[in-house]
């Protein structure tokens, strides 16, 4: 089991304002803050976004060696449809528009979606 994740971004502000909003609309909630950084806690589980000086500037390369994405389960098709519309006005990008919602193959239900720092963000609906 996956116990904490933790993602460098190098603008805290506009992170928060992307990410931090789809967390808290999965159920995330705010766990604690600091100057550099925010957590959310879903159960037993947290997504810290941090920034700061040890941060290397420039947008996350989702195709360089490291993380390439994270998905979650989103709920119904209908919930996943709603979230990818709420997310594009919150600085998301609908990635693969042209095979959307099925970019991950006929059986497989998501919307990908990438914020302005280049972080992709899965969400899967459950059948």
């Amino acid at each position: 089991m996956l116990h904490h994740l933790e993602l460098w971004v190098a603008d805290l502000s506009a992170s928060t304002g992307s990410l931090g909003w789809l967390f808290l609309r999965l159920g995330f909630e705010v766990e604690a803050t600091w100057p550099s950084g925010i957590s959310y806690r879903h159960q037993d589980f947290y997504i810290v976004l941090e920034s700061g000086p040890d941060v290397s500037q420039g947008p996350h390369q989702r195709t360089a060696p490291g993380l390439n994405h994270v998905a979650f389960h989103a709920g119904s098709r209908e919930q996943v449809d709603e979230l990818a519309i709420e997310a594009q006005q919150h600085g998301f990008t609908l990635m693969f528009a042209d095979e959307h919602p099925f970019g991950g193959g006929a059986e497989h239900y998501a919307a990908y979606l990438e914020d302005t720092s280049g972080f992709e963000v899965e969400l899967v609906a459950q059948f």
